[in-house]
């Protein structure tokens, strides 16, 4: 089993920006696992934000994010980060990152990441 620390997050006006840390215990196999970045937000259902397979060789983003969040991963630290820009009030969520061995699955399915890190809190206010 994974443990994922996330970190960063808050509080900030439309418009500006953020940048989420998820810090695992050990990576499965960094060439070969897929780090996903999600969001819930009140009464909605948890979703895809963007995804980060082999340190990068393969890259997924939701439509909703794209070219605002960006995915990164530093394999000496163990570490993901998502860096949000142009932040806007509908980004407002808790997000989590989660882990799973192999490729990023199609749609980015949160019932295949078995390790989840603890959520974090983004408000965007406008």
């Amino acid at each position: 089993q994974v443990q994922l620390v996330q970190s960063g997050g808050g509080s900030v006006q439309a418009g500006g920006s953020l940048r989420l840390s998820c810090a695992a215990s050990t990576f499965p196999d960094s060439n070969n696992s897929c780090m996903g970045w999600f969001r819930q937000a009140p009464g909605k259902e948890r979703e895809a934000v963007a995804g980060i397979w082999s340190s990068g060789r393969e890259t997924f983003y939701a439509d909703s994010v794209k070219g605002r969040f960006i995915t990164s991963q530093d394999n000496a630290k163990n570490t993901v980060y998502l860096q949000m820009n142009s932040l806007k009030p509908e980004d407002t969520a808790m997000y989590y990152c989660a882990v799973k061995r192999g490729f990023c699955p199609y749609g980015m399915r949160t019932s295949v990441f078995p390790d989840w890190g603890q959520g974090t809190q983004v408000t965007v206010s406008s």
